[in-house]
């Protein structure tokens, strides 16, 4: 396994000598991809915070961002965090719009901040009117994504693909011939719990100066009310959109029990990243076994000499 480390300052290229291992990491939601690697100072290297730095293995294009930071010691190692483009979206701003979809607005934001992009897929969904005052240009994104989870049950990840901004349906983002378990990881963590985002009782109003002129739409299910207790899920809605529709996409995502799984030093694929989803076999690891495919929500892949672990933080319907 080859690995290929380049920084680039005002022209020059250097290939560092890292001491340790390089870490990739990625969360499919709210956080840049990042690079982390030590490298030992010498009379040659120069760079700096705002330099790039592009990271392949085997030939193949894995991250190119920017170093944001630098932490040096007394035996001349430096320690370096590199983030790939989603992180200039977590500068703030003021932002609103009428009549656009999420996609449209991912398209809009990447023009006014200079990003460049890839293959952004048509969102679907058309948004009424939105305004969004000191947040994150991410928290745009997002929650203009969420809008459209939620109204048309679709979900789509927005990552950076070596320097462009991809906007995908999760379904596909599939990697149909990687299976993951017990015999190629070193240890797992399995969670279930009806705390975190269980519903079994959707309640959806209009807003505005409909409150309290029409019956609020409710949706439910009795059986797992008998099981859990009521668990309401509140939203309102906007005046074009089906209530009867929007509850039941709501109940049908919410109505389930949480089930989080961590795999822990896995063998790694660098196909991996958060937004994929791997197929799992676990066999009998509390109150059920595992067989489907799963998504990732977070993975961190670590490359040392010519080994290459990933661990990974998995959700799916079990």
């Amino acid at each position: 396994m080859a690995y290929e480390l380049v920084i680039r300052n005002k022209g020059k290229q250097y290939m560092p000598l890292v001491e340790g291992d390089i870490t990739w990491e990625t969360v499919r939601i709210g956080q840049p991809g990042k690079l982390t690697f030590n490298i030992l100072k010498d009379d040659t290297i120069d760079f700096q915070e705002g330099n790039s730095v592009t990271f392949k293995v085997d030939g193949k294009n894995l991250f190119c961002g920017f170093i944001f930071s630098k932490d040096r010691d007394k035996n001349q190692i430096i320690s370096v965090t590199a983030y790939d483009k989603l992180r200039y979206l977590k500068n703030k701003d003021i932002y609103q719009y009428t009549e656009k979809k999420a996609s449209e607005v991912l398209k809009e934001i990447a023009q006014i901040y200079d990003l460049s992009i890839g293959t952004i897929e048509d969102t679907g969904y058309v948004i009424p009117h939105r305004v969004k005052e000191n947040v994150t240009l991410l928290d745009i994104i997002y929650d203009a994504l969420e809008l459209t989870l939620r109204n048309k049950g679709k979900m789509y990840v927005l990552y950076d693909d070596y320097g462009n901004l991809m906007l995908k349906d999760i379904e596909t983002m599939k990697i149909p011939d990687l299976v993951i378990g017990e015999y190629n990881s070193q240890n797992f963590s399995y969670k279930t719990d009806i705390d975190t985002d269980t519903y079994n009782v959707v309640k959806l109003y209009r807003s505005g100066e409909n409150v309290g002129k029409e019956e609020p739409c409710v949706d439910k299910d009795d059986n797992n009310i008998d099981n859990w207790g009521v668990l309401q899920y509140l939203d309102k809605i906007d005046e074009n959109v089906n209530p009867k529709v929007k509850a039941e996409i709501l109940l049908k995502m919410k109505n389930r029990k949480g089930r989080t799984l961590q795999l822990k030093d896995c063998l790694g694929d660098i196909r991996v990243r958060a937004g994929t989803s791997v197929m799992v076999l676990m066999r009998d690891i509390g109150d059920i076994s595992i067989q489907q495919y799963m998504l990732v929500e977070k993975v961190k892949h670590t490359f040392r000499n010519d080994e290459h672990f990933m661990s990974l933080d998995l959700r799916g319907d079990i």
